[in-house]
């Protein structure tokens, strides 16, 4: 206050503090993210911790890594474990699992905001269960429910006054809503060896995203489906607390065994809505032949590779199946085979470094789910 005794108006400035965080919370963060890179491998995860700590100081001598995994064994976060050969070791429990899929999920997804359990798009108009707050002229036809009877009596009192009350029809008024439905999402990952190539890691921010997405379906949309496969030479099923320990192998990419696979899955669904996401980086490389022999080709597109993808393609859009496919590379020729085979399914393609790769999957989910509908 000035000495006149107004207010003087400017900004105070302030040292940023930032929040908080416990000893162990601190660490706990570092260790999910280590936990990831290595695969679920406690000890080499500690390794890490270890190393980081002579480097950056984390911890003090209160607080040592040594009474960081003491806190994590009485928390739940790991357990002794024996392996087939005798040895005594630590591994993470399901607890860890949970933590590690819930960083991803606010990570990737954090700055979104929550929505309502089940709001898709739908193709179809029906019964709209979720309010918009936008509002439209009645028309002939729409369910009388649907009438929003404060905004048409408040036409009424506008346009014929109060002293004699009369409610038209052209005073009516609907807000209208959206269609929630459920959704079968498969999604793909690449485990060849290019995911590992050059030095580039490009499986750990896929797994990343595979977490995230299926934290976040089963914890907001528990209605849905969501099967999780991996692909190389063959494609198998994984399930969702299998995701930490995902490694790439000495595969080469079977593009084709992936499809088919997600499309069997997809097929005992009873959902009428279906999607497949496919994460990948490499060309299709591979084929397993009938007499259960593998072709591959790792040089350049091979015809009868490419061309049974996009009879795969095909399949799928036959079966009213969108594929998203994010290509996580920008060669050229891997590029124009992406377009060639979204073309193929009628679906679509994203072409991204891995980085903002959970955005887009998220965002391809939502605009897969909601459609404003009339009444």
């Amino acid at each position: 206050m000035r000495p006149d005794n107004t207010f003087r108006k400017g900004f105070v400035f302030k040292t940023y503090q930032a929040p908080s965080q416990s000893p162990f919370d601190t660490l706990f963060d570092i260790f999910k993210e280590l936990i990831t890179h290595t695969s679920g491998d406690f000890e080499e995860a500690i390794d890490w911790l270890r190393e980081l700590d002579k480097e950056y100081n984390l911890t003090t001598p209160e607080y040592t890594i040594d009474d960081f995994i003491e806190d994590l064994k009485k928390k739940g976060y790991i357990r002794e474990e024996i392996d087939t050969d005798g040895n005594g070791g630590m591994a993470i429990t399901a607890k860890t699992e949970r933590a590690i899929r819930q960083q991803a999920l606010d990570q990737i997804f954090g700055k979104l905001k929550r929505s309502g359990q089940g709001n898709h798009k739908s193709k179809s108009l029906g019964v709209g269960d979720e309010h918009t707050g936008d509002f439209r002229g009645y028309q002939f036809g729409d369910a009388l429910d649907k009438v929003s009877m404060t905004e048409s009596l408040k036409n009424a009192q506008i346009n014929h006054g109060i002293a004699d009350f009369t409610l038209s029809e052209n005073d009516l008024v609907v807000e209208e809503t959206l269609h929630k439905s459920q959704m079968s999402t498969v999604l793909m990952i690449d485990i060849s060896h290019s995911m590992i190539l050059y030095g580039e890691d490009r499986i750990t921010p896929a797994k990343k995203v595979a977490m995230a997405l299926a934290e976040l379906i089963t914890t907001r949309y528990p209605k849905d489906t969501l099967d999780i496969l991996v692909f190389g030479n063959d494609a198998w099923p994984i399930e969702i607390k299998d995701l930490p320990y995902l490694k790439v192998g000495p595969y080469h990419t079977n593009t084709v065994a992936g499809l088919q696979l997600a499309m069997d899955l997809l097929r005992r669904k009873r959902n009428t809505n279906k999607q497949i996401f496919m994460i990948t980086d490499g060309k299709p490389s591979c084929l397993r032949l009938s007499n259960g022999e593998y072709f591959k080709d790792s040089f350049g597109l091979n015809p009868n590779i490419v061309n049974k993808c996009y009879a795969m393609a095909q399949q799928a859009r036959r079966l009213h199946i969108p594929i998203t496919t994010f290509m996580i590379a920008k060669d050229n020729y891997l590029m124009q085979f992406v377009r060639e085979f979204t073309y193929a399914n009628q679906g679509k393609a994203f072409y991204t470094g891995i980085k903002g790769l959970g955005e887009m999957i998220f965002e391809d989910y939502e605009t897969n789910r909601k459609k404003r509908i009339r009444g």
